[in-house]
């Protein structure tokens, strides 16, 4: 039991107590202390029993109130364990992008170390044009790395009949000029960094028009060639001074697109030259095969010939077979007495070729 009931149970059996004893003397103020303690000590019982019946509804409702904490801690703890297995696997996700990243960026940073040095960023305009030109053209058409009679040796040679004879491309990459150039934060340093790029670019034509435009070797004009759509972009778009130098000297600038479009347009002529080359070859082979044709008709006009007679002998051989049927009706028809020879002579003589 609640020691509080105790206690004021304790306290109303001693007010009782007191009253009796009280009671007994005769005293009417007593008695009336005594009837007075008495009620009041049975209010006080009613206030225990309240109490004992709130002490007890709020034991039960602390109870339910446990009980649906306890649930709501479960429920939230399996929440929040499937929330850190989402977590993880998304993290997991995030750490694969990561190192995906990581390698990008290391082949990026090899790909700026390519492209700092001179020697291997020259490699790799090399490289791009020869997949371009490997890719569009015949492995007749083409050649690398050739020492021309002036002891030049260019990226590549496109073997092309006369006219307009072989043309040189050769790979340049101005990229220190144009990195200073998008590096520009004011107008001054932009108006200098204009001027160096064209500078580089124009200095780049001015050795293709000397090194590969041979008389009696080359064609009359050469390709330069950039790696590079933002560099061939930017010069069409900025330093139009610097592409009519080009144009003066023969000089065509190209960028990979506008390469393989040149490429295409090459292919097209070898295929023209081989044609008009053939000619004679496949004006023979085509009066060879109208002769062939003449021979075939003839053999036609035979096999018609042949059929036709051997219609004929059909026809005949049914005549033939008509005439058999006939005489042996007749023979089938005859009586056997004294005409029998009679019957058997035929009227007339048979004619000849029956």
């Amino acid at each position: 039991m609640d020691p509080t009931l105790l206690i004021v149970l304790a306290i109303a059996v001693a007010v009782i107590a007191v009253g009796l004893f009280l009671r007994a003397r005769g005293d009417d103020r007593v008695v009336r202390l005594a009837e007075s303690t008495e009620r009041l000590a049975q209010g006080q019982a009613a206030l225990a029993g309240q109490l004992q019946a709130t002490q007890t509804g709020v034991n039960e409702r602390l109870e339910a109130l446990a009980r649906r904490l306890g649930d709501g801690l479960q429920h939230q703890t399996e929440k929040t364990g499937e929330t850190l297995k989402t977590l993880h696997e998304r993290l997991a996700v995030i750490d694969a992008a990561q190192r995906n990243i990581t390698g990008l960026s290391e082949q990026m940073v090899r790909l700026q170390d390519i492209l700092s040095n001179k020697q291997a960023r020259g490699s790799f305009g090399e490289v791009q044009l020869q997949d371009l030109v490997t890719e569009i053209l015949p492995p007749s058409a083409y050649a690398f790395q050739v020492t021309l009679g002036t002891r030049a040796r260019v990226d590549c040679l496109l073997k092309l009949p006369n006219p307009p004879g072989s043309i040189a491309i050769d790979a340049k990459f101005p990229l220190e000029s144009y990195n200073a150039l998008r590096a520009a934060g004011d107008d001054a340093s932009r108006v200098q960094a204009s001027r160096a790029f064209a500078q580089d670019v124009g200095k780049h034509v001015k050795d293709i028009a000397e090194k590969y435009i041979v008389p009696s070797e080359t064609a009359e004009s050469a390709l330069m060639f950039l790696p590079s759509e933002a560099v061939y972009a930017e010069l069409h778009a900025n330093f139009r001074n610097v592409i009519e130098e080009s144009f003066r000297r023969r000089v065509w600038i190209v960028s990979p697109t506008t390469l393989m479009a040149t490429l295409n347009t090459v292919r097209a002529v070898l295929k023209d030259v081989r044609m008009r080359e053939q000619a004679d070859v496949i004006q023979t082979e085509v009066m060879k095969m109208l002769e062939d044709v003449r021979r075939l008709d003839a053999r036609v006009g035979n096999l018609k010939t042949h059929f036709r007679q051997a219609a004929d002998d059909i026809k005949d051989i049914g005549t033939s077979a008509e005439k058999i049927v006939n005489r042996s009706e007749r023979i089938k028809d005859i009586q056997v007495g004294d005409d029998t020879r009679s019957a058997l002579m035929p009227p007339n003589p048979p004619r000849t070729g029956d």
